[in-house]
């Protein structure tokens, strides 16, 4: 932990792996509140998955087509978005089974990366990282683009916080209540889209759901408000993504499944801690 300290200091990559943590911490803090509450984590999952198609076509048309502007993330926020638009208008206009749907996008998103990556030339190292988290080759590029994506998200709940409340305890009295119910939909499965494609950069896809909902779950135990839940939920992902940093710094490990550890971690104590103040408040 000291030797890390030492080097924050010292070094930019930590600086950077410090500070995209605690921007993805923003967005899990407030999205993951709402995707809790809603249980729509396999959603989230489903998007996370589907980012690698967006990846695997963008790196493949930087290295093979000349086209060096496109990276990795922009092509994630492409396809998340893409997958979030799909799956809002198969929830309102189709009678398929939302399970299947998000099988389908979960499959063909990933399918699709592997194909682009498989026709790159070259070892796709940088992909493959995207796949388990490697939040220290973070460059400032991404650590700009991750500031906007944050900047549409805290602006997009502020203007629409109300309504996404609404349709997050109650479809049908915020349909009579004359909320746009659909489109305010689709708007939060897009929120879920970017935040996740912030997550990638952090913990990796496989590790997403984790991270978008760990915080969260612990948060829920220990407010009742959402506003609160949201803060507290910050707090504990920023807590994980800066423990586990600096915990898989010196031994050398995965660092993004070493903040899901610590999530976890955090997680199971929560549970005890609201357990000890349940038993108090009733002795």
């Amino acid at each position: 932990m000291f030797e890390f300290l030492t080097d924050l200091q010292q070094f930019s990559f930590l600086q950077y792996a410090l500070l995209a943590g605690i921007m993805a911490s923003i967005a899990c803090g407030i999205i993951g509140s709402y995707v809790t509450v809603r249980r729509t984590t396999y959603i989230a999952g489903a998007i996370a998955h589907c980012t690698l198609g967006g990846m695997g076509l963008a790196d493949y048309l930087n290295k093979e087509q000349g086209l060096t502007f496109l990276t990795p993330l922009m092509g994630a926020v492409v396809a998340a978005l893409l997958a979030a638009l799909f799956i809002a208008y198969m929830q309102h206009r189709s009678t398929m089974r939302q399970d299947t749907v998000l099988s389908a996008v979960w499959a063909t998103g990933m399918a699709i990366g592997i194909i682009f990556i498989s026709k790159t030339p070259g070892y796709s190292e940088d992909l493959m990282s995207y796949l388990f988290g490697d939040i220290l080759m973070v460059s400032p590029v991404d650590i700009l683009l991750m500031g906007l994506l944050d900047l549409v998200l805290l602006v997009s709940l502020f203007l629409f916080y109300h309504r996404l409340v609404a349709i997050s305890f109650d479809e049908e009295f915020a349909r009579i209540s004359g909320i746009h119910v659909g489109l305010f939909n689709t708007l939060f499965l897009c929120l879920v889209a970017l935040t996740v494609v912030l997550l990638v950069q952090v913990v990796g896809i496989i590790l997403v759901v984790a991270l978008l909902a760990l915080p969260a779950a612990a948060a829920g135990r220990l407010t009742t408000r959402l506003p609160a839940m949201m803060l507290v939920a910050t707090l504990l992902c920023m807590a994980s993504t800066a423990g586990g940093l600096a915990l898989s710094y010196k031994p050398d490990l995965p660092t993004g499944a070493t903040i899901i550890l610590v999530a976890g971690a955090i997680y199971l104590a929560s549970g005890l801690f609201a357990k000890v103040i349940h038993k108090l408040s009733t002795s």
